[in-house]
């Protein structure tokens, strides 16, 4: 149960972490299962990598398919 809060961001983390997001950037479902995943295989990639990718893929689905991703799973 505390991986389910801590992955909807409800748990109180203590010190620091490497993975720090700017200021007014809101993480959106994919960068949250993006940094879940990114998590559980090692915690390799800054959050701005993970940013990145989610951002293409995202891109790429809109290109391939010709519809939107709902703002709600993907900003």
């Amino acid at each position: 149960m505390d991986t389910l809060k801590k992955f909807a961001g409800k748990s109180e983390t203590t010190g620091t972490s490497n993975n720090a997001q700017q200021p007014g950037e809101k993480q959106d479902v994919g960068d949250k299962i993006a940094g879940f995943v990114n998590k559980r295989e090692g915690g390799k990639m800054s959050n701005q990598q993970l940013e990145t990718g989610t951002d293409k893929a995202r891109n790429m689905y809109e290109k391939a398919t010709g519809n939107k991703v709902d703002p709600r799973i993907s900003n």
